[in-house]
């Protein structure tokens, strides 16, 4: 695209992504958003949003998590976690934490187990 003083304007530039966040470098609220928070829309895009956040309500109607909004969005994951303290501060995504890893019963437990299977 090139603008009215005839340069083009840089898709990945620095420019662009201050125009999204609004010259923000962190959320409003405070969040607690890591790469692996899963990201779930509650609603649909509504009109007049900001396109970059349509994109996130539109993709986010199964968890992603942060990283992977990141990727299919194309952008920096500090700008994609700004956009997305104002989905939820406007209630439009929720997230929650991954789903942690199963917790295993101690070794003795399952050692007994076998032991008992082995004399039936």
């Amino acid at each position: 695209m090139t603008e009215p003083s005839g340069q083009e304007w840089d898709e990945g530039g620095p420019e662009r992504l201050y125009v999204i966040t609004g010259g923000r470098s962190g959320s409003s609220a405070p969040t607690e958003l890591d790469l692996v928070t899963l990201i779930v829309a509650t609603s649909g895009p509504r009109p007049g949003m900001q396109p970059e956040q349509a994109d996130i309500v539109r993709i986010c109607h199964r968890p992603l998590s942060v990283a992977e909004i990141s990727a299919h969005l194309g952008l920096p994951v500090s700008v994609v976690t700004v956009l997305l303290s104002d989905l939820l501060a406007e209630q439009r995504v929720t997230a929650r934490p991954p789903v942690p890893p199963a917790q295993l019963p101690d070794i003795a437990l399952i050692e007994a187990v076998i032991n008992g299977l082995q004399k039936l």
